[in-house]
């Protein structure tokens, strides 16, 4: 990263109301606390007290500043410091008006925005003059006078980490947080599925819409894919984040006519005119101020005025509202719009009409709220000589192998992309040429339901109502299932049997046994062991060196739930890549009710990378033996007085002791924790499988395809 100067001469680097703390100062300069008291103490002319108590005094920061600076005891800044130091203070028209500028040097060709830094003042204030009058909305464009230290910092920025950068500091100084409204970033997977979703099939989108577009990423996902020139509207209610997403889609598809303005487009649409041949949204959720009142008698509601607690449903009208005929929108939305009593007059009308092509349900955790599975709604505006449509694809995708957010940048991992893949394929099956009606069934995943089905007394259009059928199974197929499932639940128990013999023990006399201790710290520097931590890095600039991208990751959840590792590299963001030998002690970082979970790698383990939350304890084996050591460092008792925290628990490794016993009972001790971990893990699998085996047997029961033994078969 590019660096700028220690000092701005010209431009106080923060104002006289900026205050420091003694501990703000030793993070400043790169020290500790101790020589921030003894500079005080030594330095007669230390700058004094300004603000504060006696006990926690604060000191001016540019005074501290040029005190350091004097001593060569300041770092250098960052671009995205000195931004940062700028903003203190100003009010949110200057945060705006940096914003427009920057979208609009976004916009330029690649020449003119790396000379952009280079300008003189007068040549920044006629950019920033030519950004507000080329802005779409003028009038909140901030047409105050801007410092042009402030627009060149902003290019700074612009130039070493790129506009969007600009834009991760300017939301810190908005006037409103991101989450407010319901209101969340579009994660990538699910942009890239959207659009392809709306060009799937070779469909022809000329332009689109988004009536929400936050950000810009799902519109510069679809612009992306879209002709070159297409024009790409937007509209955002903030004004920082409608520049935010003008830069994102003029970067992600410079050829595109970009047109994104600020207001609320529910209550103030800035397109009442526009028709678009596509519309996506990824609109707020659970907002009950969206303007019921106000809106009653909108002509946009075609398909029934919404309710107050609908306001997914004024989203979906309104970005139908926006469509040519046979236009299609597809929008993400909360579940509770396919069933909510509230809706139900909505959604029959839009079954009724046409409307309506697919609702697919996603897994839980690709999306904020992470808690629940959203749904993909995918609608047309009807043409007028096809009002009706018979068929509605309904697909519960919410069973899918879990997959979880790509970094920019990445490209998609096995998992994420074949759950792409499914439901693409999915959906241009149902809208292949043949027609819906030939669209094949897949059991327990997707069907083609009639439209009259769908209308009865609660409407209700969530997936697995419709698709989680009984049992497909044939009756000879399902006892040789069951027969199977059997004989490997009864390996499990007998391997469980064997598992409990553990032993021989012998009582200890009539004191417990005492002995000297040491912690894992102490062990560490006599050169015992070495202590390793997972930890996911601040962002995705260096990605994994490619021999390692495509190791697995070993996460804390795996070894709570005692698998083999499952977490994708290029979905990790691993801060380091360090890998797992054979021996190593591992344990969780996170304390839940029954303690810590711990494993001593094996073959299985050996080369996965270290997921994040993971401690790593590589004994020595000439001086620890590997299981005495995870069986004791996992203790109730031992991972009690080394855990911290009051809400969340965290295991703090380096206070875990380890008694100090001689190689031979070191062994001893380690047998006994080898057998009292294969115990827990047969126990464990028979467990699941019992309930597997108990879940199949019931099924193929309730379904018909076995009978018990007495029952006579009709």
């Amino acid at each position: 990263m590019a660096m700028l100067p220690k000092a701005d001469k010209d431009v106080p680097m923060a104002s006289q109301s900026e205050q420091l703390t003694a501990a703000e100062i030793s993070r400043l300069a790169g020290v500790t606390r101790a020589t921030v008291s003894n500079w005080r103490r030594r330095h007669t002319d230390f700058p004094q007290p300004s603000g504060g108590t006696e006990a926690s005094p604060s000191y001016d920061r540019r005074q501290v500043e040029a005190w350091l600076d004097a001593r060569g005891r300041l770092p250098a800044r960052s671009a995205r410091d000195d931004l940062k130091t700028r903003l203190r203070g100003r009010t949110p028209r200057d945060v705006e008006a940096v914003a427009l500028f920057t979208a609009h040097v976004a916009g330029l060709n690649e020449s003119k925005r790396n000379k952009v830094t280079t300008l003189d003042d007068d040549e920044l204030i006629d950019l920033h003059a030519a950004a507000v009058s080329s802005s779409t909305d003028p009038a909140k464009a901030g047409r105050a006078e801007v410092p042009t230290a402030l627009l060149r910092s902003a290019a700074n920025v612009a130039l070493t980490e790129g506009t969007l950068a600009v834009f991760e500091v300017l939301n810190e100084h908005a006037e409103a947080p991101i989450g407010i409204r319901g209101t969340h970033p579009t994660p990538a997977m699910i942009t890239d599925l959207i659009a392809d979703l709306v060009t799937a099939g070779g469909r022809r989108v000329r332009d689109v819409l988004d009536p929400a577009c936050g950000g810009g990423r799902l519109l510069a996902a679809v612009a992306t894919s879209l002709e070159p020139d297409a024009p790409v509207y937007g509209q955002e209610y903030r004004a920082v984040t409608t520049a935010q997403a003008r830069a994102r889609v003029a970067g992600e598809a410079p050829k595109a006519f970009v047109d994104v303005r600020t207001g609320d487009s529910l209550r103030d649409d800035a397109f009442p005119d526009l028709r678009v041949d596509a519309v996506v949204c990824n609109p707020p959720y659970g907002d009950r101020e969206w303007g019921h009142d106000e809106l009653a008698f909108d002509p946009r509601w075609a398909y029934g005025v919404p309710p107050r607690s609908e306001s997914e449903l004024a989203w979906v009208q309104h970005s139908l509202a926006h469509l040519h005929e046979g236009g299609q929108t597809v929008l993400l939305l909360p579940p509770a719009t396919a069933s909510r009593p509230s809706g139900r007059r909505i959604r029959a009308e839009l079954l009724r009409q046409g409307a309506l092509c697919a609702v697919i349900a996603l897994p839980a955790g690709l999306a904020v709220p992470h808690h629940i599975g959203l749904h993909l709604w995918i609608l047309r505006r009807p043409e007028a000589d096809r009002l009706g449509r018979d068929l509605v694809l309904l697909m519960d995708a919410s069973e899918e192998a879990t997959v979880t957010e790509q970094p920019p940048g990445q490209a998609k991992s096995s998992g994420a992309s074949e759950f792409h893949e499914t439901i693409l394929s999915v959906w241009k099956a149902f809208t292949a040429p043949t027609g819906p009606a030939e669209f094949t069934e897949i059991p327990g995943t997707a069907r083609a339901v009639p439209a009259i089905d769908l209308l009865d007394d609660f409407v209700d259009l969530s997936p697995a109502r419709h698709v989680r059928t009984a049992l497909v199974i044939t009756p000879d197929a399902a006892l040789r299932d069951v027969a199977h499932l059997m004989e490997r639940l009864g390996a499990d128990v007998a391997a469980l049997t064997e598992a409990s013999r553990i032993g021989p023990l012998s009582s200890a006399g009539e004191a417990s046994r005492a002995w000297r201790s040491a912690t894992i710290a102490d062990l560490a520097r006599g050169g015992a062991l070495a202590v390793h931590k997972g930890a996911r890095a601040a962002s995705s600039d260096d990605p994994l060196p490619a021999e390692l991208a495509d190791r697995p990751v070993l996460r804390g959840r795996d070894l709570i739930e005692g698998t083999n590792a499952t977490g994708d590299a290029g979905e990790a963001r691993l801060a380091t890549s360090f890998l797992i030998e054979a021996g190593d002690v591992l344990l969780t970082q996170n304390v839940g009710p029954r303690g810590v979970a711990t494993r001593v790698a094996g073959e299985d383990e050996a080369g996965c990378l270290l997921g994040s939350s993971v401690f790593l304890l590589r004994p020595d084996p000439a001086r620890l033996d590997p299981w005495f050591l995870a069986g004791f460092v996992s203790a109730p008792d031992n991972v009690s007085q080394a855990t911290t925290g009051s809400s969340t628990h965290q295991l703090v490794a380096s206070r875990l002791r380890v008694p100090l016993l001689p190689p031979d009972e070191q062994t001893a001790y380690g047998q006994m924790f080898r057998e009292i971990h294969e115990l827990r893990t047969t126990a464990r699998d028979a467990a699941s499988r019992a309930a597997e085996t108990a879940d199949l047997v019931a099924a193929t029961l309730t379904s018909g395809a076995l009978v018990p033994r007495r029952a006579e078969t009709p």
